[in-house]
């Protein structure tokens, strides 16, 4: 079982070469090769799940060693893999849902002429996280973290034609290095002070370290988690990254690569339990993060934005549960795979939207479409119930575990925490309602206006592709399956996963579980939940359900423009970060020009001018020198008649 393991990675990577390297030839066949491939991947997964299944649940792990990378004195890197319990679920994942989403673009790229090179870098994607994931130590992590990276930034920038692609992919890129740079530095502290790379000797000795050391590693870690996850400082990549294709959205910015910080936090749990301030900047960025993208998500009216939005809110939610310490790293990872569900499956439905609306993303553009689309509308409708934690389906499980795991933390950190987890819900249900009315229930915005003279007939709806306004139809079986089977997902894996607390024994062994000691119950969790989800949903009723939506958005109020420039968070970014580097360029460029060249100029033109006056000694005349000589000699006399006098 532990030679496929690295067939695990190697489908993919395999799929990605062919796609990549195979030229022209396999431009008719080469979707549906990534797709094997992928599916491929996925049938090795679950036969390693079915005999991990077999055995105690503390003879669950498999290794196995590759080669040796760099073997060099006391440095030694090697190329292995681990598969666990915690690497298990994420192999699930990524291939499982990786496979559907291979399989709706097969449709959804159906008219593209760079298809096959589309399906490469899907392929490329998987193998990366896949490394990820499996890694063994640090070192590789690393390099299947820079994969992911890569795969991101070519798929994000797939359309390369449209600049605001190029240039999204290029800031996810850019972005994404800040937190690299924080990964890079942690593995070289974690070298230094444990001398290897490999989980084991670090996360067994993790307390046998100092505090400071143990911080500093944890803070880069954090750091490196921000960028992958998109968490607060370095979230503001990932609204525009939606200008890549649909099924990107769904795989990378939804059910895998943003959840990468979350795997790393609590693969690293060892580390941050033993340094406390690390541990409370983890639940501070999660907490702030959470509230953050759902404001977000509030005001945009591009349908995958507002996904956006919600993706970054929910992944502030696991990484505030992976800052509880045992107490949540089961929660979080529970969460992270119910999400994987349920916003691939709200992702792929807005795709789904998109390709019946020729591309339009303006949900105040839509409107009544559920007659139009029944299989999107169900599907889509079943995912956002399980988001805002409708009873009974996936989202209410893990998310309700985690406001109380928040509420557990005890004292007053426990109480903000868990309002904050709650307000979170409360506007979650609110953007959500909103998307859901403003798409599928109401008047149908896309149709041409009836007469130009009524007050109220807005222009017709702007079009993309042929100019013509848009005639709304269900899309076709390669995309509305996978959408299936995402929604089985989002009703039924929650209440799989805790049915005798499967999930929480099946992950014990790897990230543990502590008991935290709540002020309110379970019963009383649930409530409050409840009531702000009733809340949130009546709120967005009464303003969209209730009154005719404007086809172009008002001004709205400053909050309102604020909140529809991502609070400001590229302007914070372009007065702080650009101007604020520019000026720094600035000066550094003129205490280059004024002190060092001053300095090393200067030093030339004192040498210089010290020997052309030294020159004029050397002028070719015999009674010049005949003079000197007899100066000279005259000093020394004097200098040895002083001598003696004294």
């Amino acid at each position: 079982m532990e030679n496929l393991i690295g067939l695990l990675v190697l489908a993919p990577l395999l799929g990605a070469g062919l796609l990549l390297c195979g030229g022209r030839r396999l431009d008719r066949s080469g979707h549906w090769i990534g797709t094997l491939l992928a599916a491929a991947s996925f049938c090795l997964g679950v036969v390693l799940f079915a005999d991990m299944l077999g055995r105690g649940a503390e003879d669950r792990e498999l290794g196995v060693k590759v080669f040796s990378w760099v073997p060099v004195g006391g440095f030694r890197a090697d190329v292995g893999f681990q598969l666990d319990q915690l690497s298990m679920t994420f192999v699930l994942l990524i291939t499982g849902v990786g496979s559907l989403i291979h399989l709706y673009s097969v449709g959804y790229m159906a008219h593209d002429e760079r298809r096959r090179r589309f399906f490469g870098y899907l392929n490329l994607f998987l193998a990366a996280m896949l490394l990820l994931v499996l890694a063994d130590n640090y070192l590789l992590l690393y390099v299947g973290w820079e994969g992911v990276g890569l795969a991101s930034y070519l798929l994000i920038g797939f359309w390369q034609h449209k600049p605001s692609a190029a240039t999204a992919a290029k800031k996810a890129f850019i972005v994404n290095r800040v937190g690299d740079v924080g990964l890079s530095i942690a593995v070289m502290v974690m070298f230094t002070t444990f001398g290897t790379f490999a989980f084991g000797p670090v996360l067994e000795n993790a307390e046998q370290a100092g505090e400071g050391k143990l911080t500093a590693i944890g803070l880069m870690l954090l750091l490196a988690a921000c960028g992958k996850s998109a968490q607060v400082p370095l979230q503001s990549w990932l609204g525009d990254a939606m200008e890549g294709p649909t099924p990107v959205s769904a795989l990378i910015h939804a059910a895998t690569m943003v959840t990468a910080g979350v795997y790393l936090i609590t693969r690293s749990g060892a580390v941050f339990d033993a340094a406390p301030d690390a541990q409370t900047a983890v639940v501070t960025v999660g907490a702030v993060t959470l509230l953050f993208g759902a404001i977000v998500g509030c005001a945009k009216d591009d349908i995958k934005k507002a996904l956006a939005g919600s993706t970054m809110s929910q992944i502030g939610y696991m990484i505030l549960a992976a800052g509880l310490g045992p107490v949540g790293y089961v929660f979080a990872i529970m969460h992270l795979v119910t999400h994987g569900f349920f916003k691939a499956g709200l992702f792929l439905g807005a795709g789904s939207v998109m390709h019946g609306m020729n591309d339009e993303v303006d949900m105040r553009r839509y409107g009544g479409l559920r007659k139009y689309m029944p299989v999107t509308f169900v599907t889509f409708g079943l995912g956002y119930l399980a988001i805002i934690g409708f009873p009974g389906l996936s989202g209410f499980f893990s998310k309700d575990k985690i406001i109380e795991a928040a509420f557990a933390k005890g004292g007053t950190e426990g109480w903000i925490l868990g309002g904050t987890a709650l307000l979170g819900a409360a506007i979650t249900a609110y953007y959500m309602t909103r998307v859901m009315i403003l798409t599928f229930f109401g008047e149908e915005r896309w149709r041409p206006a009836p007469s130009p003279d009524e007050p109220s007939a807005e222009p017709a709806a702007e079009t993309r592709g042929e100019g013509e306004p848009p005639h709304p139809h269900e899309s076709p079986r390669t995309m509305t399956i996978p959408m299936i089977v995402l929604a089985f997902g989002s009703v039924f894996a929650g209440g799989l996963f805790s049915i005798n607390d499967t999930f929480l024994n099946w992950l014990e062994p790897v990230t543990g579980h502590a008991e935290g000691h709540s002020p309110v119950t379970a019963v009383q969790v649930t409530a409050a939940t409840m009531v702000v989800l009733v809340v949130g949903v009546a709120l967005a009723w009464a303003q969209y359900g209730r009154r005719p939506v404007p086809v172009t958005a008002p001004r709205g109020s400053l909050p309102v423009r604020i909140a529809r420039r991502d609070l400001l968070q590229d302007d914070f970014n372009h007065i702080v970060l650009v101007r604020g580097g520019e000026h720094l360029t600035r000066s550094l460029v003129y205490v280059d020009h004024t002190l060092v060249d001053g300095v090393v100029n200067g030093t030339a033109a004192s040498v210089g001018g010290l020997s052309g006056r030294m020159r004029r000694l050397q002028n070719g005349y015999a009674r010049s020198y005949a003079v000197s000589m007899f100066g000279g000699a005259a000093v020394l006399i004097a200098a040895t008649l002083l001598m003696r006098a004294v």
